[in-house]
């Protein structure tokens, strides 16, 4: 290790003193323009601190003399667009849903914008494709529909939900559990007639023998030949289509136990406005599982 600065002969620049294995460590000056751009971003990082939001505080951060925020701006262009989209909101609040398929900008614009509302507020539960997930997250694809799939009934379960108490509005039933009021035996029984009405593999014997338990605890919701009951959203038992899964295990579940599931309602609480509502109901009825 060197401990003098020399001048290098070959360069005629003076070196910093380091030398390691015959190599000498040459202090060459970096060149101005480097220098000039890291002044240059100093003092721009210093104007920027003053003028724009920069330094955390204990519950804020310094507003900066241009008073900018990235959420005003973004409530700024969520305004313009409101602003711009308006008038076509109007007249979608205007026209009766039924019709709105024949109007055809009318029904891409609806479309577009439930599209969007649905992946941002729906596709967390039902998923990004609408194919729903089996235990209580419904298939929106399917012209399977506990409450009804016209528009109409679309845009009403939307509206205010399934199950949320907070909307009064909400539509509501209830299954009770069977196995506060059946036995074991029984509840296994109606396990194999509710497997019999879909075609499923079951014990016809116990299926035959269960029949009138089905009539006299179940048939007042889902009928007398198990199609089910949309008033009441009781689902069609015939068709194949489980929410809660068609095995023997998740049948007996539902009986023994009953299911509950809740959807929020999207008028509470402002989460979305009307002319939202109805663009996410055009669009969960375009998917091609509408009635």
């Amino acid at each position: 290790m060197a401990s003098e600065r020399e001048v290098d002969q070959a360069t005629n620049t003076e070196t910093t003193g380091h030398e390691w294995d015959g190599i000498r460590e040459l202090d060459t000056p970096m060149p101005r323009w480097w220098l000039w751009t890291l002044y240059a971003t100093i003092v721009w990082a210093v104007i920027y601190t003053i003028l724009m939001p920069a330094w955390p505080m204990i519950s804020s951060a310094t507003p900066g003399l241009l008073g900018y925020s990235s959420r005003g701006a973004l409530a700024e262009d969520v305004a313009m667009a409101d602003a711009v989209n308006a008038p076509l909101n109007t007249e979608l609040m205007n026209t009766d849903l039924a019709s709105i398929a024949d109007d055809p900008d009318m029904l891409r614009y609806a479309t577009s914008g439930g599209r969007a509302i649905f992946l941002a507020h729906c596709s967390q539960c039902h998923g990004a494709g609408a194919a729903g997930v089996i235990g209580g997250y419904p298939n929106l694809l399917d012209d399977d529909w506990l409450w009804g799939g016209t528009i109409e009934d679309i845009s009403q379960t939307i509206t205010h939900g399934i199950r949320f108490e907070d909307d009064e509005d909400t539509r509501f039933s209830q299954m009770p559990a069977f196995g506060e009021m059946l036995t074991e035996e029984e509840i296994d029984g109606l396990v194999q007639y509710v497997l019999s009405l879909s075609g499923a593999e079951h014990d016809a014997e116990m299926a035959a023998e269960s029949a009138e338990a089905f009539q006299d605890n179940c048939s007042a919701c889902h009928g007398e030949d198990g199609t089910g009951m949309t008033e009441l959203g009781a689902p069609n038992l015939t068709d194949s289509i489980w929410l809660y899964g068609g095995d023997p295990e998740a049948i007996h579940t539902t009986i023994s136990q009953a299911r509950y599931g809740i959807m929020p309602s999207f008028s509470w609480g402002d989460r979305l406005s009307p002319a939202d509502i109805r663009k996410v109901a055009i669009y969960v009825h375009s998917l091609g599982g509408g009635q």
